[in-house]
């Protein structure tokens, strides 16, 4: 892609925002960054920006649009708002972060790995790069994982030496929105259940942003899916509907249920129906990481691994060693017999299904925040089963009052403090006190980071 001497936009300034902004300079571009929000709510992003990138904040001006060559959108900017819109019509290309990470470096002898799903995207994408790095290979882990790609790249063309052997990205369905040639060598889904349906005007919609990741792949590539996963038979569909027999990706499979070509899980044990691994297994007893959603994302990152030349050792041992991320079921404290656990990562209902489905004990969940849309219904026969208490904050508590009203106990709070001290009141030994919201942070919080971190420096204090 070819910027130099052009007019570019970037909309929206945040990490993707100025990871695009910066790199953009440095090919050559003019570049002004818009963003509705206000100079002194971007302070940070605003000093992270090259010299010579200017800004136009508190609004998108129609008039920065007229005469642009470029637009590149931040995942945070829907693509129908109005300024988009119009660029678009007048025939502007529009392309996002993501795009432009990807033709920046899709030249180089370097496989694109990517990864997207509702839940599980950020630990199996981390899972497969210490993997891969365990077999000896050069890596760059970005993407929605926290670390713009853009930025990733960047800096990677400064270093002296080879480049890496894999780009491996957590990508979500807001970057997928805005590719157009972007073709990862090897993709993952790991799951889809609703989510940001808030954005989306329809369930089917999500899922079409989602298979966006594998629509430029072709028979030299491969394709990871859940077996499981009831929207799995969808994505078989819109395969055979988008791409050409003869042109389409190689299809593999994990499952906690049912033996497929892939990766399934029988009797406690995890086996590989792949050529020349069928003697090979995984042993989750032997993983630190531990819970059913766990295994199922073992399994994925094993296979991406596999079938990108990883060598099973290296597998085994990333697994052994790998100790899982911050927020997503994170052990934080034992008192007096009851655990206190951070999965602030949990930002919808699916995400707290897989987290109620990894406890044995009776749990005091705390959840609640601002409703993406949610069906919280949803979690009826898990919370009847497994909650003791719940215990709701935040804009979405009434609704979920509502919806789980007759399931357990439930408790409402003004604020997670509160809510953590009456979670403390209330517990025995052997219980575990969840934070597992179901919803976005942004009414009380930052993000999810800012939420779960509160949460740990509350249990800290008691």
């Amino acid at each position: 892609m070819d910027v130099k001497g052009k007019k570019v936009i970037v909309v929206g300034l945040a990490r993707s925002g100025v990871g695009a902004a910066n790199l953009l300079k440095r090919l050559g571009a003019s570049v002004i960054v818009t963003d509705k929000k206000k100079p002194e709510e971007l302070g940070p992003f605003i000093e992270d920006l090259a010299p010579g990138i200017e800004c136009s904040l508190g609004g998108h001006a129609a008039e920065l649009f007229d005469a642009a060559d470029l637009v590149v959108v931040s995942p945070g900017v829907p693509l129908l708002v109005k300024p988009l819109r119009e660029a678009a019509e007048k025939g502007v290309r529009i392309i996002g972060e993501l795009e432009l990470a990807w033709q920046f470096y899709r030249d180089r002898k370097t496989a694109f790995l990517a990864i997207t799903g509702t839940n599980g995207k950020s630990t199996t994408t981390s899972l497969l790069d210490v993997m891969l790095r365990k077999g000896g290979f050069a890596t760059l882990l970005g993407g929605n994982i926290g670390n713009a790609l853009t930025t990733v790249l960047e800096r990677a063309e400064g270093r002296d030496g080879p480049g890496p052997d894999f780009v491996v990205a957590e990508v979500s369905s807001f970057q997928l929105d805005a590719v157009d040639d972007f073709r990862p060598h090897g993709s993952a889904i790991l799951n889809i259940t609703p989510d940001h349906l808030d954005r989306y005007a329809s369930m089917a919609d999500y899922v079409d942003s989602k298979c966006r990741i594998f629509f430029n792949q072709d028979e030299h590539d491969f394709l990871v899916l859940n077996a499981d996963d009831p929207v799995t038979a969808e994505i078989e569909e819109r395969i055979e509907r988008h791409l050409p027999t003869g042109r389409r990706p190689a299809v593999f499979y994990f499952s906690r249920k049912k033996e497929v070509t892939g990766a399934y899980y029988k009797n406690d044990v995890i086996h590989f129906n792949l050529p020349g691994y069928s003697s090979f297994a995984l042993h989750p007893s032997g993983f630190r990481i531990r819970g059913v959603h766990n295994v199922e994302n073992a399994m994925a990152a094993s296979l991406m691994a596999l079938l990108s030349g990883c060598g099973p050792g290296a597998v085994e041992q990333a697994l052994e060693e790998f100790p899982g991320l911050e927020h997503r079921l994170e052990f934080v404290r034992e008192i007096d017999g009851v655990r206190f656990i951070n999965d602030s990562k949990g930002t919808n209902v699916g995400a707290v299904v897989k987290s109620l489905e990894s406890f044995d004990g009776s749990v005091i969940l705390i959840a609640g925040g601002r409703d993406k849309d949610g069906d919280f219904g949803l979690l009826k026969p898990l919370v009847s089963d497994k909650v003791k208490a719940l215990i709701l904050i935040g804009e979405a508590a009434d609704k979920i009052r509502k919806a789980l009203g007759d399931s357990t106990r439930i408790i409402m709070e003004d604020s997670l403090r509160n809510a953590v001290s009456r979670a403390r009141g209330i517990a025995s030994p052997g219980d575990a006190v969840l934070l597992s919201p179901a919803c976005a942070s942004f009414d009380m919080f930052r993000d999810f980071e800012h939420r779960g971190r509160q949460f740990k420096e509350i249990v800290a204090e008691l």
